[in-house]
């Protein structure tokens, strides 16, 4: 819950580096908090009945990704900066398929060893 807490407390941070386990902890708690909300708006009859996913989609998690999309799209950019990428390589994820395979191999590399022009290697701090 740590890394979930200081991703959200550097939501407008999209100058740093994130290491892969900050990006990724964040991810799977909001991948957990996510699959609470749905279930919420479905116990309370707040899903939107044209979803096919499923998952659904309600209220409350629209509500949710909406407050989560900044901090989320900054722990992405610095987590590209960790292994010396741009922040705009996230618009790769919009070519269908291809894109969001390439973003996912990206996003599992390891950290660019010692400074880069992004700042200090995040391990060794």
């Amino acid at each position: 819950m740590n890394w979930y807490l200081k991703v959200l407390n550097q939501y407008s941070d999209f100058n740093s580096r994130a290491r892969r386990k900050e990006y990724w902890m964040f991810t799977l708690v909001n991948f957990i908090i996510s699959l609470a909300i749905v279930g919420i708006d479905n116990a309370l009859g707040l899903s939107f009945n044209y979803t096919e996913n499923i998952l659904g989609s309600g209220v409350f998690n629209l509500l949710y990704n909406l407050l989560i999309l900044v901090p989320s799209l900054a722990v992405a950019v610095r987590r590209l900066h960790d292994i010396g990428k741009s922040g705009l390589m996230l618009l790769i994820g919009l070519i269908p398929l291809v894109g969001a395979i390439w973003l996912l191999i990206l996003l599992l590399r390891d950290s660019e060893a010692g400074e880069n022009k992004y700042g200090a290697n995040p391990k060794k701090l």
